[in-house]
């Protein structure tokens, strides 16, 4: 079978016949037992319990399910119907009779579920090690960490057992095993995946995350997963530009945050220092601007989460086991989680208040910026490390992960580069909520401007190329902000420029139109306002302004235009075409031609 599990291969395999969903579901489970010292599975389905799922295909048309016979993992917090849900403990384990809605809509768009995957025990760690079932190992080294808690579901996917996996998110439990096994992590918006059916670790923070290969699978993923639930009480609506068609590749320039040099931590990984160091130099080769932004109120925010009051909630997830028969618990999520029973209420809102403070500061750094990029982790630890030191290292690891949700924001782990030792590295792009499908537009642009191998061995048929990179091309660019260009009673400094200033909007540039207006002053007033009408065979150059608008406040500043005027396209000096100020022909009659003076201001300091 080819090496590519990505979900466009498989497709196009079904498609002409040389493979069959059935032929792929028997091949992951004889190529598991190669990898059986991994310690990637709970539960591997079996041939007899994949069979309803697969015989299921028969009533799907491949074209109306995108996910037509496609391989994923399921991390066991995550319910599926009729298989234990164990959350790394045996003495919790349960049979659901219904799968997790995310599951549910997954498996509707005609996936086929491969197996539960081995996790640190209830969600607890960033490492891997924390499970009855044995440490889960890396893929590409099994001596290393494969990250968690979502641990097998990464380990998985980069080893060609599945072409997606579904884990959770709460302090990097999905970003950092992708970015030890070459893959990329959504950590979506908090609520855009339902969370029912999912054994919590931080109730009010929890997310269930994708790993995929590319960001194309990604995207196709979150599109099948994402939804509103009544049912889960933190469940939110999409907003229109944070949908799946907003994807694409990310064209222009891109302002990026970086963190200063004193603020990055590798933990003594001079490996990963390296690697990162050669990812910055690469993306500013492909048009990244990298700017220096303050950390420390995202890393303060960042030490609440296990520092804070929030350790409470982990209490309540595993509270009856706690109080009623603790050893079933790993010794060190017990330890984690045992004083979360002793915050009080002051100290939870003493946190909250301190949390809004910080919230205001990182979440006006972003609006900045395209994008926040850090490591996704400073350190890649061995298993023996971990082992010996699992509270510090593990901590380790989220120094660039932990206060995502707690800021609601979003995420995308990709991969960037190799270390001289032949382990994966990779960055994490951060952004506000709902900005999803940016952040993985930017990361597609990445993975085909770096162009490396998914996985753990994707490659052509020749073995030389990588295979397996995103394909989408579409072109995307920033839609957090609207260009408007105004010509009359907008411009700066005059009678009706509020109705930009007030809506947020900032002027961009003063420039010119082509050569192809005549400018009329209106009848009427105040305020007195100029028409633009395209001549192409008598026109001339006019002075505008370009003003950048909120895409929130647009449709508001639309509604206020009056007639003859209105907002249509209009050609600039430098070949672009913006919107802007148009007035319908009828406008201009009984108008005086202005067209001579060059500008509305140039004919006011006429009058």
């Amino acid at each position: 079978m080819s090496s590519n599990m990505t979900i466009a291969n498989l497709s196009n395999a079904y498609r002409e016949g040389s493979l069959t969903p059935a032929g792929v579901m028997e091949d992951i489970r004889h190529r598991a037992q190669e990898f059986s010292d991994r310690n990637i599975w709970i539960h591997l389905l079996s041939a007899e319990e994949q069979q309803p799922y697969l015989a299921a295909l028969a009533e799907k048309d491949p074209q109306q399910c995108p996910l037509w016979g496609i391989p994923f993992a399921i991390k066991d917090n995550i319910d599926l119907a009729g298989i234990p849900t164990t959350a790394g403990c045996e003495a919790f384990t349960f049979t659901p009779s219904a799968s997790a809605p995310v599951v549910q809509q997954l498996l509707d768009a005609g996936a086929i579920p491969v197996g539960k995957t081995n996790l640190d025990q209830f969600a607890t760690g960033l490492n891997g090690t924390r499970s009855p079932w044995g440490p889960c190992r890396n893929a590409f080294d099994p001596d290393y960490i494969s990250g968690g808690s979502s641990s097998g579901s990464a380990v998985s996917v980069a080893l060609g057992l599945a072409s997606f996996s579904l884990g959770t998110d709460t302090a990097g439990s999905g970003r950092v095993p992708a970015a030890f096994n070459n893959l990329v992590g959504v950590k979506p918006t908090r609520g855009l995946l339902s969370a029912r059916g999912m054994v919590p670790a931080c109730r009010s923070l929890d997310c269930i995350s994708i790993m995929a290969l590319n960001t194309d699978d990604a995207n196709t993923v979150l599109a099948c997963a994402e939804g509103f639930d009544a049912g889960d009480g933190y469940s939110r609506h999409n907003c229109y530009d944070n949908l799946s068609r907003h994807y694409g590749y990310r064209q222009g320039s891109l302002k990026v945050g970086v963190l200063p040099e004193d603020q990055l931590q590798f933990f003594g990984d001079s490996g990963y220092q390296a690697a990162y160091a050669a990812t910055l130099e690469k993306l500013t080769e492909l048009g990244f601007e990298l700017v220096e932004v303050d950390y420390r109120p995202f890393d303060e925010a960042a030490r609440l989460l296990y520092e804070g009051p929030w350790v409470a909630e982990r209490y309540i997830a595993c509270q009856p086991l706690i109080e009623e028969n603790p050893a079933a618990l790993h010794p060190v999520v017990r330890a984690i989680v045992e004083p979360g029973g002793n915050p009080k209420a002051t100290e939870l809102f003493r946190a909250q208040y301190r949390l809004e403070a910080l919230k205001q500061v990182c979440v006006a750094t972003l609006d900045q910026l395209d994008c926040l990029l850090t490591p996704t982790a400073g350190r890649l630890f061995t298993v023996e490390e971990m082992l010996a030191e699992p509270i510090l290292y593990n901590s380790q690891l989220g120094y660039y992960t932990n206060f995502m949700n707690l800021l609601d924001m979003t995420s995308v782990a990709v991969p960037t580069a190799f270390t001289a030792a032949g382990l994966p590295f990779g960055i994490t792009l951060v952004g506000n909520c709902f900005s999803d499908r940016v952040l993985l537009s930017i990361a597609n642009r990445i993975q085909q401007g770096l162009a490396l191998p998914v996985g753990i061995e994707c490659t052509d048929a020749a073995g030389a190329e990588p295979a397996g990179l995103p394909q989408v091309q579409q072109p995307v660019a920033d839609n957090r902000r609207i260009d408007v260009l105004v010509c009359g009673a907008h411009l700066e400094g005059l009678p009706l420029n509020w109705q930009l200033t007030e809506r947020g909007a900032v002027l961009k540039s003063r420039t010119r139109t082509k050569p192809c207006y005549r400018m009329y002053a209106l009848a009427g007033g105040p305020p007195f306002r100029p028409g633009l009408i395209m001549d192409e065979q008598n026109g001339a150059a006019i002075d505008v302004e370009i003003w950048s608008v909120p895409s929130a406040e647009f449709g508001s500043f639309v509604a206020g235009i009056p007639a003859p005027l209105g907002i249509g396209k209009v050609l600039v000096e430098d070949g672009s075409v913006v919107t802007g100020f148009i007035c319908e022909p009828r406008g201009v009659e009984g108008a005086t031609d202005i067209t001579n003076l060059g500008g509305w201001k140039a004919y006011l300091a006429s009058r």
